[in-house]
Parts: C-alpha cells; sequence; structure tokens
C-alpha cells in the first residue's frame, strides 16, 4: 500500500471511529439519564400515591420499555443497515433519540395531566428504545469496517467507549442539578438534563454526516452481495450465532444498569445513603471504565481477546460476595472499591464485545445479525435486571444475597456464551477456509 494511500486509510478509520464514538455517547447519555431519573425521580413524578416500592418498581417497568423495544429497532435499521448502508440510518436513530429525549423534559407530570402522563412517557421511552436498537450495532460496524484487521478490536472498544462516554455526562448533569433542593429538583431541576440533549444530537449529526460509507458494505454493494431479506438471511445461516450472541452479551448490558439503576436506588432508597455521595461514586466508576477500556483492548491484541474477556467476567465472579457486603454495610467508600475492582473485570470484556459479535456475522446481515442478538439480549435479560433485582429484594425483606444469587447467574450464563460463540465462530471461520475440491469421476 502506498505512503498516500496508507494515509487516506488512516484518516477514514479515524474519521468512523470518531463519529461512531460520539454518536454512540450521546445515544448512550439518553439512555442513560432515563435510567437515572428512574432511580431518583419518576416513581414521585409520574407514579405518586403508591407505595415507595411499588412506585419504584413501575419506574424500573417504565424503563425496561425501552429494552422491549430495542429488537423492534435492530431489525428495522438492520434491514436497511444491510440493503442500503450504514451512515443514513445512523443519522436517523441519532435524530429520533435526540427528539425522544427532549420529549420527555418537557413532559408534564401526573398532577398536571393525570393517567397521560406515565402513558406519553412510556411511548416516548419506547422510541428511545427502537432508536439504541438501530444504533449500537451500525456504530460498531461502521468502526470495525473502516478499521484494518489488526486495529478492528481497538475501533470496536472506542465505540464501547460511548457507554462510559454517555454514563459520564449524564452522572456530571445529575450530579449538577441534583444539588438543588429536592422540590426544585423534583418540580423542574431533573429535566434538564433531557433538554441538553437538543444540543449534543445537533453536535453529533455535524461530525456524523463526515463519516463515509463502511468499506465492507460497499465492497458488498459492488460484488451484488446484498442479500434481499437480511432478517431471513440470518435465521437461514447464522441461528447458532444469534442464540450464543444473545448469552454472550448479558452482562455487557446487564452491568451498567445494575449498578446505575438498581444499586442507585437501594443505596440511596433503604439504605439511606447521601444521593450526592452516591452519584460521585458512579461518576467515579465511569471514569475509571473509560480510562480502562482502551487498555484492556490493547492487552487483547497481545494476548488475545477470548482470554481477556473470560479472565474479566471471572473477576467478576470472585467480587460478588465482597460486593454485597459492601452494600449490606451501607458503607460508600467500601462499595466504590468493591465496584471498581469488578469493573475492572466486567469493563475489559465489554471493550471487546463489539468487535467479538461483529467477527461471528457474515458481513452482508452483520448489522441485522449484531443487532438482533445484542438488542434481544437487553430485552429479555439487561433491562429487566433493575425490574428482577428490585422484585427480589423486596420479596426477600431486603436480604442481598438472593439478588446476590441473580447477579451470579448472570455471570456464568456469559461466561458460558462467550466461550461457547468463540467455538462456535472458530469451527465456522475454519470450515468457509477449507478448499472445496472437485468430486472425483
Amino acid at each position: 500500500m502506498s505512503q498516500t494511500s496508507l494515509a487516506a486509510q488512516t484518516a477514514r478509520q479515524r474519521r468512523a471511529t470518531i463519529g461512531a464514538f460520539v454518536g454512540t455517547a450521546i445515544e448512550w447519555y439518553d439512555f442513560y439519564i432515563f435510567g437515572t431519573a428512574a432511580a431518583l425521580v419518576f416513581s414521585q413524578v409520574f407514579y405518586p400515591g403508591a407505595d415507595p416500592a411499588s412506585a419504584l418498581m413501575s419506574s424500573f417497568a417504565t424503563f425496561w420499555v425501552g429494552f422491549l423495544a430495542r429488537p423492534i429497532g435492530g431489525m428495522i435499521f438492520g434491514h436497511f443497515g444491510d440493503k442500503l448502508g450504514r451512515k443514513n440510518v445512523l443519522v436517523i436513530t441519532l435524530l429520533m433519540m435526540g427528539m425522544a429525549t427532549s420529549l420527555i423534559g418537557v413532559l408534564p407530570g401526573y398532577a398536571t395531566i393525570g393517567v397521560w402522563a406515565p402513558v406519553i412517557l412510556i411511548a416516548l421511552r419506547a422510541l428511545q428504545g427502537i432508536a439504541v436498537g438501530g444504533e449500537w450495532g451500525g456504530a460498531v460496524l461502521m468502526a470495525t469496517e473502516n478499521a484494518t484487521d489488526k486495529k478492528k478490536g481497538l475501533a470496536g472498544a472506542w465505540v464501547q467507549q460511548g457507554s462510559p462516554a454517555g454514563a459520564i455526562l449524564a452522572t456530571v448533569m445529575f450530579t449538577i442539578v441534583g444539588a438543588l433542593p429536592n422540590h426544585e429538583f423534583l418540580a423542574w431541576g431533573w429535566r434538564i438534563p433531557f433538554l441538553m440533549s437538543t444540543a449534543l444530537v445537533i453536535v453529533g449529526l455535524v461530525i456524523r454526516n463526515k463519516v463515509e460509507e463502511s468499506q465492507d458494505f460497499v465492497e458488498n454493494r459492488n460484488r451484488h452481495a446484498l442479500v434481499k431479506t437480511p432478517l431471513v438471511e440470518v435465521f437461514r445461516v447464522a441461528p447458532g450465532v444469534v442464540f450464543l450472541g444473545v448469552a454472550a452479551s448479558i452482562m455487557g448490558i446487564s452491568l451498567a444498569y445494575f449498578t446505575n439503576t438498581f444499586v442507585l436506588a437501594w443505596t440511596t432508597g433503604p439504605l439511606k445513603i447521601d444521593r450526592q455521595t452516591m452519584l460521585n461514586v458512579l461518576l467515579g466508576l465511569a471514569i475509571l471504565q473509560f480510562i480502562w477500556q482502551p487498555i484492556a483492548a490493547l492487552i487483547a491484541e497481545k494476548v488475545g481477546t477470548l482470554k481477556v474477556m473470560l479472565w474479566g467476567l471471572t473477576l467478576c465472579v470472585v467480587m460478588v460476595v465482597p460486593i454485597f457486603l459492601a452494600i449490606s454495610s451501607a458503607n460508600p467508600t467500601y462499595i466504590a472499591g468493591t465496584l471498581a475492582v469488578a469493573i475492572i473485570g466486567g469493563t475489559a470484556y465489554y471493550a471487546l464485545l463489539a468487535h467479538f459479535l461483529a467477527n461471528a456475522f457474515p458481513s452482508n446481515i452483520r448489522y441485522t445479525g449484531v443487532s438482533l442478538a445484542y438488542q434481544l439480549c437487553a430485552t429479555l435479560i439487561g433491562g429487566s435486571t433493575p425490574l428482577i433485582a428490585q422484585w427480589i429484594l423486596t420479596s426477600s425483606g431486603g436480604s442481598p444475597w438472593g439478588v446476590a444469587a441473580f447477579f451470579t447467574a448472570m455471570l456464568f450464563a456469559t461466561i458460558a456464551g462467550t466461550w461457547a460463540l468463540n467455538r462456535l465462530a472458530t469451527s465456522r471461520a475454519d470450515a468457509a477456509a477449507q478448499p472445496t475440491h472437485a468430486a472425483t469421476v
């Protein structure tokens, strides 16, 4: 490759990675502020009158609606992304998310419009889910398919950086408005992070419009290798990859919502830890994740993706008992320390998940396949994590160990899914690489 071609490839890769990162960070910011508000605000603004535990479960159920809608977004936008290209689809998902989030910021509460308040909130949450359902897979592909083979893992990790970046921005915004007196915070302060989405989306659109189309998609289009119905083709050629992709994604989705939503509600509610203190803990964890994920991707380039993912998940298993002892102690320092160790393990796995999933699907159905596996996991397991954990906690009278068993089960299921998906993808790649021999006569 000439120096000019190499420079052009590097510039293309850089623009694609930045565009994917910025757009994904904005999408996750929008999604995370809803989770934070679900833990701190919505039970009082949209579900008043119920006892605190029931109102919180209603708030978490509304939170889950976004996850129920995510596979719909994955199927819709995956279909068009595999047929028409990744870039334009990602512009639409960013606009849709920004509009839904901004409208939540001006939505009147139950005291003003009665039952229509939670109904509209649920509808807007569903739009958020459809948008992020189409966003994540497309952003992963824009970054990894425009990268060289050696740098695909790191490019995928930078897409995953959108999650901690969005969490940092969301937590900073809620930390600022959370300093308001409680009555002002509930009356109008919580709306500011949602209204900020409008400005962020404009910035994201400017950056994303400068990104070129995915190289793999262009090659498939030039070779006439695009398929008519990507969803049907996914289940025809790779049903096992979809199933194992769901299992491999469990902690990639569940871990963030376990800490940022369920643990936040648990510690600031029954355990009476100061709201600002816990928001600062979550901010510190998000910063740690942002710093650590690229390092984990670089380590994976040396020792292998699967090893880093499995060792990271194993570290999370080791930390389960210390985490729940820390939470039971209601000691913020102890909670922060144990969660930080788990975050190092969990986010090492998460940093590599994007490239790991993308690599398992053929390029002409990759957008649909990756989106379907990841978003089905979000619906079936990830998004329900705060609701199920809260139900277990309430049913056990506040004992943490039922929740600990639930958390451990999700970790073991993720380990099994990751290992099995790697075996399947490797065997498929080996089979595809075998030369075809002509039959003898």
